[in-house]
């Protein structure tokens, strides 16, 4: 790659290149028969994943496809309805498919632009699909206006096809890491259930109450402490790290002081399993509960325990409140809880296997997550022509 003259890169629509269509659904009451045994893929918002459709879930009869139209390999697909997080969503067909009213399908003229660079190049700037989408229409959506309008840079044929090339052995890079991801992730649950099991009668493991394992921490006036959060899925972090707005009190003089080594659980969501290990000192919202394990306790084992099915229905069981909207696990209620407890050897071992694990997925994301950097970062250069393919490299698609 490297930088060059940018006068062959060409400013325009979607419509000056393609044809613009939406789907259509054929009615369930009305002809049921579309959706028995069918085997033409039949596409909805939920299915474009931003990348190729091979097959869906659902499929329709040839009567059904006949009746709304197939779309052939080759047509990007966007999102036009589903909320923002869906909408501009994209998929690119690589069989013949038919498609649901929600979705607008681009046929391309492959003289000018061929699909799989378009399909990045809508990826890339999905953000701007939300100005369509936000542009005083009651519900948020686009329409095929909007997509006909899109502005698109287009480089020659030839160097559209070796950015889509290489664009796309960072998404088989990045689609891998994620399906190991997935993978190990499975094999945590099943690690999880076969280390921590739910005991039964005579069962190895003694069950006590937590009143007799956890003291509670309710220290305050320590505003001289950073702001930290309590998450489900990242455990104790900075609050700034959430990526969410800050709306926490001015005066934190009753937010509770949480310590390394601490377990604090969100007071209102126990019940679903939010609670995590801290590995730093700062303040927590008043919503939270934090607990010092005693003696008795790893620590570390306990935040593996404490995300275990069968805990968090305990958790559950002794919430209070009418409805879920109110339900809570404030400390009496929690310190009533019986939990297994095997010797702190056997908590230790179990604690050090599974952070093993988690580690090898915690390495995993971090490396997809660099890959998406990575990507970004070329797609940012190369679709605007900032940076363009090196001529040789052209050539070979030239002569291919």
């Amino acid at each position: 790659m490297g930088r060059g003259n940018i006068g062959d890169m060409k400013n325009c629509k979607v419509k000056d290149f393609s044809s613009v269509t939406s789907g259509s659904t054929p009615s369930r009451s009305r002809h049921k028969e579309f959706f028995n045994e069918g085997t033409i893929p039949w596409v909805k918002t939920m299915d474009l994943t931003n990348g190729p459709i091979v097959t869906t879930d659902e499929k329709i009869t040839f009567l059904a496809a006949k009746n709304c139209k197939t779309y052939p390999e080759g047509t990007v697909l966007v999102a036009m309805y589903g909320g923002f997080k869906q909408i501009g969503r994209t998929g690119l067909l690589t069989c013949e498919a038919s498609i649901n009213q929600a979705i607008s399908a681009i046929t391309v003229n492959r003289e000018k632009c061929l699909p799989q660079y378009l399909l990045q190049y809508l990826n890339h700037n999905i953000s701007k699909w939300r100005h369509f989408a936000a542009s005083s229409r009651k519900d948020p959506n686009i329409t095929s206006a909007d997509v006909r309008d899109f502005q698109v840079t287009l480089p020659p044929i030839p160097e559209q096809k070796a950015i889509a090339d290489l664009l796309y052995t960072w998404d088989e890079a990045i689609e891998k890491t994620e399906r190991l991801i997935q993978e190990k992730e499975k094999r945590f649950k099943r690690l999880l259930n076969d280390l921590i099991y739910m005991p039964g009668k005579g069962g190895k493991w003694k069950q006590l109450r937590t009143k007799s394992l956890f003291k509670e921490r309710k220290e305050t006036k320590r505003g001289d402490l950073r702001l930290l959060s309590i998450t489900n899925s990242e455990g104790v972090i900075p609050r700034e790290d959430t990526g969410r707005k800050d709306t926490s009190n001015e005066d934190k003089s009753k937010y509770l002081r949480i310590c390394p080594g601490d377990i604090g659980y969100n007071t209102m969501r126990m019940w679903q399993g939010v609670s995590a290990l801290s590995s730093l000192e700062g303040i927590v919202s008043p919503a939270y509960t934090i607990c010092i394990p005693g003696e008795k306790l790893c620590p570390l084992f306990v935040a593996y325990l404490f995300k275990t099915p069968f805990m968090i229905h305990r958790f559950y069981r002794y919430s209070q409140g009418l409805t879920s909207d109110t339900w809570n696990l404030k400390y009496p209620h929690f310190s009533e809880v019986k939990m297994p407890l095997p010797s702190i050897e056997e908590q230790e071992r179990i604690a050090e296997t599974l952070s093993f694990a988690q580690k090898e997925i915690d390495l995993l994301k971090q490396l997809a997550e660099q890959y998406k950097s990575q990507k970004r970062g070329l797609m940012q250069k190369m679709l605007i022509g900032e940076w363009r393919v090196k001529p040789e490299i052209i050539n070979q698609y030239m002569e291919a």
